[in-house]
């Protein structure tokens, strides 16, 4: 069972930059690698979730929103199976509930798995 725990939220003034981490558990690195795209999602108070990046399994193509094109990047390490958000220039709009998602593919395709949660609040 793949367990997932984000950390690094909390509250930055407009403009600031705050980078998210979430580890996985309870997989070896060879079949997180290979087998597990990781995306965040955000959900904002009253909204409902919606995906703000996303790294594919090997070789690690990234995607983001719209939205958060040219301020957010996701990366990943494959050797501390910890998937990063780095969220720069945030604005008030970026107050969430940050969540990371561990999508299984080929192998693993229809297998999800979701972490507990980190809230990001922008405000000054």
């Amino acid at each position: 069972q793949v367990q997932l725990v984000e950390s690094g939220g909390g509250l930055v003034a407009p403009g600031g930059s705050l980078r998210l981490s979430c580890a996985a558990s309870g997989i070896t690195v060879s079949f997180w690698d290979s087998f597990f795209a990781m995306r965040w999602f955000r959900q904002p108070p009253g909204k409902e979730r919606e995906l703000v990046a996303s790294i594919s399994s090997i070789p690690g193509a990234t995607n983001v929103a719209d939205s958060v094109e040219g301020r957010f990047t996701i990366s990943r390490d494959n050797v501390k199976k910890t998937v990063y958000l780095q969220m720069n220039s945030l604005s008030p709009d970026g107050t969430a509930a940050y969540y990371c998602n561990a999508h299984g593919v080929r192998a693993y395709l229809g297998k999800d798995y979701w972490g507990q949660g980190t809230q990001v609040t922008v405000s000054s």
